[in-house]
């Protein structure tokens, strides 16, 4: 007679406030007992109250879930990096741009298979001036963005909410000056946005290159220098694609390493959230996370 699998003991991890924080887990909670998981419900208002409670918690449990949108999952990163505990993920924010780019279902109990299946894929993990980052961290543009998407018109309007507040943003954009400081040497730039992806994903589905993943091991930037905003109309479908690096007015870099530096300072938002300001330190932490993901599910742009 064969023995029974051991249970597992999950960390469920619960922003209240996400886009979908209010959504009824017992279905999740009842269909990852049933395949073995035992969920340990947690429930918080303060971003860095997560990293900090998985932190505290390590011994409880062999795997954290963490149940939000991009923010929460980042707010997680440096207690999963810090614990080595696996990470799974229930999309339950607006844009869920780190479940996209692992091709995590939105449908909650299919995210659930998704952990209950037992497949890990390591992930690149980025830093900002110590500050973790799956998807983006950028300045200039997003950052009003950032601003201006209120909780309420996330919840309001969802994704619509993104392209609302972007064509107010564009309305009152200014350029700024930066140096980009990389391995192939120093560029000053005017510029209305610079952005450094590790992820593929950002903005509700936007492509920060063609070619990314996140599990190649760099990063890749892009600074937008254009003239006028309204040109950037006619770039929205080469943004969502990845492929914006094909216009003159959009520079593009891959390094491990990058440096951003402005006459003033300026705020950096990531994954959502603004957290640091220049001048910035970005580097890459390569294969720094494990991740339930789907099986032979590519981490690249494509699809």
């Amino acid at each position: 007679m064969s023995a029974l699998p051991a249970r597992r003991r999950a960390l469920m991890l619960v922003n209240p406030n996400a886009r979908r924080g209010t959504a009824a887990l017992e279905p999740v909670v009842d269909h990852l007992r049933a395949g073995g998981i035992d969920a340990i419900i947690e429930r918080f208002n303060a971003p860095e109250e997560v990293s900090a409670d998985i932190a505290r918690r390590r011994h409880e449990a062999d795997l954290v879930i963490v149940c939000g949108g991009d923010g929460t999952i980042n707010s997680a990163a440096r207690g999963v990096l810090e614990t080595g505990l696996p990470m799974g993920i229930m999309p339950m924010g607006t844009a869920n741009d780190l479940a996209r780019t692992l091709g995590i279902p939105d449908d909650l109990l299919k995210a659930a298979d998704v952990i209950l299946a037992g497949h890990l894929s390591r992930v690149d993990l980025g830093e900002v001036n110590g500050h973790p980052f799956f998807n983006v961290a950028s300045l200039g543009l997003s950052v009003d963005l950032a601003r201006g998407l209120t909780p309420e018109a996330k919840r309001r309007w969802g994704k619509l909410g993104y392209g609302l507040a972007a064509l107010k943003v564009l309305l009152k954009a200014r350029p700024f000056r930066a140096e980009i400081i990389s391995d192939i040497g120093t560029v000053s730039v005017k510029t209305l946005q610079i952005a450094v992806g590790n992820g593929v994903h950002y903005g509700g589905g936007t492509v920060i290159h063609a070619d990314a993943t996140i599990e190649d091991g760099h990063l890749d930037l892009y600074s937008l220098e254009l003239e006028s905003v309204w040109k950037f109309g006619l770039m929205l479908g080469a943004f969502r694609r990845g492929e914006h690096g094909v216009w003159d007015e959009v520079r593009t870099a891959k390094s491990t390493e990058f440096d951003i530096r402005t006459k003033e300072p300026m705020p950096i938002n990531t994954d959502g959230d603004i957290v640091t300001q220049t001048p910035a330190h970005f580097i890459i932490r390569p294969s720094a996370i494990s991740v339930f993901a789907p099986a032979g599910e590519a981490t690249g742009a494509a699809g």
